[in-house]
């Protein structure tokens, strides 16, 4: 039997539960910093009110609830907060460092399972000419031409593989010379997935890295791909995000449509839209669940509506066409 929660100081819960995270689940070092925000700032609420996360009840965490609300704080915060605090009680009571889970009869604020904005297939093909603009000109000078081919290679392999943007940012120097037709991905929680790679993006990449050993052989020679003067080693995200912006601004693309994830929403409900299922999407974007993968299922619903009233014997669509 473990020692009542009460006894044991809410930093060392919270190592613990953070602990399981990443042993059990396999949860990368973002999502534990993230879930240690969040459990601390709770924790700090509980502290105010003289409790400790061993004896909070309901009503204290409908009280922090409704304290993140008053904050100002959206929604779909209050639903993650909410799910953090679900399964640090859980873990608690598991755990066996309280008898009961205070968060069982809690309910979270109503959400809309809206998809996000997607693209169209004729926006990035926009988005996609526009990036590989003036790459073989000759007469601009080599790093340009190196840092437009970087750009369009990116553009190219997110929309052929749905990568999430930090897989491929610091995707190694060994996928612009894979032979296969698939390159293996380490995605969130050290989980491993192969997605395929287009002929088109494959090109891509070759012609990126040719240009990289040109310009900066000791870049070239690094373990990265797309290799930069950063921590990491590798072309960070943001650096990413505001290249997409300037680039979707020169195509005639809203500011608001084009985000680092665009192209992987584009990549999800195209596939969808073309016929393909969904399970097959969940394994290819990486999602542990497909209830994840499921905020793209109005591309089915649609589909499913035009295939009632174009091939149902007595839809209008059917009738018009036996006249």
């Amino acid at each position: 039997m473990s020692a009542p929660a009460t006894s044991v100081s809410p930093a060392l819960l919270l190592d613990a539960f953070l602990d399981m995270l990443a042993a059990e689940r396999g949860a990368a070092r973002n999502t534990q910093d993230a879930y240690r925000r969040d459990l601390a700032d709770y924790v700090d609420f509980l502290r105010g009110k003289r409790r400790h996360p061993g004896d909070a009840t309901t009503e204290h965490l409908r009280a922090y609830l409704a304290a993140l609300e008053a904050r100002g704080m959206s929604r779909a915060t209050v639903a993650r907060r909410l799910s953090a605090l679900r399964q640090f009680h859980k873990f608690l009571y598991v755990d066996r460092h309280r008898a009961d889970d205070p968060t069982a009869a809690l309910e979270g604020p109503r959400l809309a399972r809206n998809a996000p904005g997607v693209m169209t297939i004729e926006e990035v093909d926009r988005l996609l000419a526009t990036a590989r603009e003036g790459i073989d000109d000759e007469k601009r000078p080599l790093r340009e031409r190196m840092r437009a081919a970087r750009f369009y290679a990116l553009l190219e392999t997110l929309y052929a593989t749905g990568l999430r943007v930090s897989e491929l940012v610091s995707l190694p120097k060994s996928a612009a010379r894979a032979r296969d037709p698939f390159i293996a991905i380490k995605g969130k929680g050290g989980r491993e997935r192969l997605t395929p790679l287009t002929e088109r993006a494959k090109r891509a990449l070759s012609d990126y890295y040719k240009l990289l050993e040109a310009v900066s052989p000791a870049l070239a020679k690094g373990p990265f791909l797309f290799p930069a003067d950063s921590e990491s080693g590798y072309l960070t995200r943001q650096a990413f995000a505001r290249e997409l912006k300037t680039l979707g601004v020169a195509a005639g693309l809203s500011a608001a449509q084009v985000h680092p994830h665009a192209l992987r929403h584009a990549f999800a409900s195209h596939l969808l839209q073309n016929g393909a299922d969904l399970r097959v999407v969940q394994e290819l974007l990486g999602h542990a669940d497909i209830a994840t993968t499921q905020i793209y299922t109005h591309v089915l619903d649609e589909r499913m509506r035009a295939m009632v009233r174009d091939l149902h014997p007595l839809s209008d669509a059917c009738s018009q066409a036996k006249k």
